[in-house]
């Protein structure tokens, strides 16, 4: 019974933490892309690409945003 319980707390947790924008986003650093200032990132999965300027990948998926 403990291990029901368990899961189906488990199960929730991860349904209310999860973040759906970022599902399938595998952001990757892109050192040759980089400048001293910021860091630039692309997506192994949408082929997206950011720049972040505290050397953390992104927060949000950018698959619908215009790249430049």
């Amino acid at each position: 019974m403990f291990i029901v319980v368990g899961l189906v707390i488990a199960f929730i947790l991860v349904a209310i933490y999860a973040r759906p924008k970022m599902r399938n986003c595998r952001w990757r650093e892109d050192r040759g892309a980089s400048t001293p200032s910021q860091t630039a990132f692309r997506c192994a999965f949408c082929g997206a690409r950011a720049f972040t300027s505290d050397g953390k990948p992104p927060l949000d998926c950018l698959r619908n945003t215009p790249q430049s």
